[in-house]
């Protein structure tokens, strides 16, 4: 009877996750569309998809620690309850500014649902086997709702407004409101880490200066200003390391980066994230601006990408058994980079064939190092901060995320304004322009732009490969551990109620 109610908490913690993930990308399908009905800019467009995610980037951690003290599930459901009511603000939107405000409080309350999940499943499954299996269960769920979360959105689009993607959300978290108190335990640490509101301030702030600076040098005349922002916020992540180090109880457990398994996995969780952000970006564009796909086709032919992730982190177990967990992760990164080596033949007739073909192997090869990694994330600290452990793996997933949108982002941007010698800002504003231009000049300037643009798609496959590959050397040098669950919580060290 406990199991089962174990197995049934389960399926009601799969619904964060899979959300919160999902509205990580549902919005690489709507932007075009959102952007026409609220003007937004391309720099505009960059915060609505950056905001959310630089938020639970920034404050997971935090919220990880404050579910420790007051509880994990007293937590999520106050976070659950301010998802709901943000999604309806953000459906509703009228204006750019509107919804960059509302993207990011959701991205608040976002960071207060992800730890609590991967947390109260460490406190729910007593036993190794089942945990694992659990842990395995739960990646599935984040992963492969990043991967989906266009796909949602495609089939959205096709027949309501922009606005229906956040709605989605609304129906699920009042499911979990009304079973999470039946189903989930409460678990709370006596031991928790205190709240450091300074550092807080600094990591955010950190993170916004730097990410602002990295968008705005392509886009700025005289890059005085993101110059300055990008010497500001490296001065102020410094200081935030600093800090870190020196308190007994921190934020950010930096010392835990001694350990050279965690380091190997955290930097692998994050890049790994940060290629697959960037490559769904450009591929979803790719698709519809370039190949002349619906939102819905689009969603049909990006969904391999969720289910490579969903089939690579559930295989990822059984090839644990069989293999060292090394080898299965390196394998699969190695495999990862070949997939994005052919996003750079995705070009003429082969175009279509290559690019799902990539996004599968890609996203397939990933599997292994995002189910084997958060296990040993969560089991590299004692129980009693597994929510804070929790956190750190989420850090690492969302702000590889958020960093893979802006950098290859801009990347991409770079290269189609350099084949377009500065006569368009993007594929977006060549179709517009195309429209009060006669019929033969509005061909040709098409033509050079979606050329442009799949040349951004093809330098975006070459630097995911080399990330992927790097990866790899990365995860064999520093040798992880063949175990990733932690072990079972003594019950005298968890307050339930």
């Amino acid at each position: 009877m406990r199991v089962n109610r174990a197995w049934l908490g389960l399926v009601v913690l799969m619904l964060p996750t899979l959300l919160v993930a999902m509205d990580m990308t549902a919005l690489l399908l709507a932007l075009p569309r959102l952007s026409a009905d609220l003007g937004a800019t391309n720099i505009q467009q960059l915060w609505i998809s950056d905001s959310y995610g630089l938020m639970v980037a920034g404050l997971v951690i935090t919220m990880g620690t404050l579910g420790d003290r007051i509880g994990r599930r007293r937590l999520l459901m106050i976070g659950g309850a301010a998802f709901a009511v943000l999604s309806v603000v953000a459906a509703f939107a009228v204006s750019p500014l509107t919804l960059i405000v509302a993207r990011a409080l959701l991205g608040v309350a976002g960071a207060t649902l992800a730890p609590s999940t991967l947390a109260l499943i460490t406190n729910m499954f007593r036993d190794e086997r089942q945990r694992g299996k659990a842990i395995a269960i739960w990646a599935t769920c984040q992963f492969t709702g990043g991967a989906l979360g266009p796909v949602l959105a495609g089939f959205l689009l096709q027949y309501f407004w922009w606005g229906s993607v956040f709605l989605v959300a609304v129906p699920a978290m009042a499911l979990l409101l009304l079973a999470g108190p039946v189903l989930l335990p409460e678990f709370r640490s006596d031991r928790a880490g205190r709240l450091d509101l300074a550092g807080v301030g600094l990591s955010l702030a950190a993170v916004l200066l730097m990410v602002y600076g990295i968008k705005q040098l392509t886009v700025e005349s005289v890059p005085v200003v993101p110059a300055v922002a990008l010497v500001v916020g490296t001065a102020i992540g410094l200081l935030f390391v600093r800090r870190q180090l020196r308190l007994e109880t921190p934020l950010l457990d930096l010392r835990l980066f001694r350990n050279r398994p965690f380091t190997a996995v955290f930097v692998g969780l994050g890049l790994a994230g940060a290629a697959m952000a960037g490559t769904g970006l450009l591929v979803t564009q790719f698709l519809q601006s370039v190949l002349g796909f619906s939102p819905a086709a689009s969603a049909v032919l990006f969904a391999p990408m969720g289910l490579g992730v969903a089939v690579g982190t559930m295989a990822a177990p059984a090839l644990a058994r069989r293999m060292k967990q090394t080898t299965a992760i390196a394998g699969g990164l190695v495999g990862s980079a070949l997939g994005s080596l052919l996003l750079v033949g995705a070009d003429g007739a082969n175009a279509l064939p290559m690019v799902m073909t990539g996004i599968t192997v890609l996203a397939l090869g990933t599997g292994p190092l995002f189910a084997l990694g958060t296990g040993l994330i969560v089991g590299s600290v004692p129980p009693e901060r597994a929510g804070s452990a929790a956190s750190m793996s989420e850090t690492g997933n969302y702000f590889g995320g958020s960093l893979g949108l802006a950098l290859l982002g801009v990347v991409a941007a770079v290269v189609y304004r350099s084949r377009m010698d500065g006569t368009s800002d993007s594929l977006a504003d060549a179709v517009a322009a195309g429209r009060h231009l006669p019929a033969g000049q509005s061909a040709e300037l098409l033509h050079t732009a979606r050329e442009a643009f799949t040349a951004g798609l093809h330098v975006t496959g070459v630097i995911a490969a080399v990330v992927f590959a790097g990866l790899a050397v990365l995860i064999l040098t520093m040798r992880p551990a063949t175990r990733t669950t932690p072990a079972a919580l003594p019950d005298h060290e968890a307050t339930r109620s």
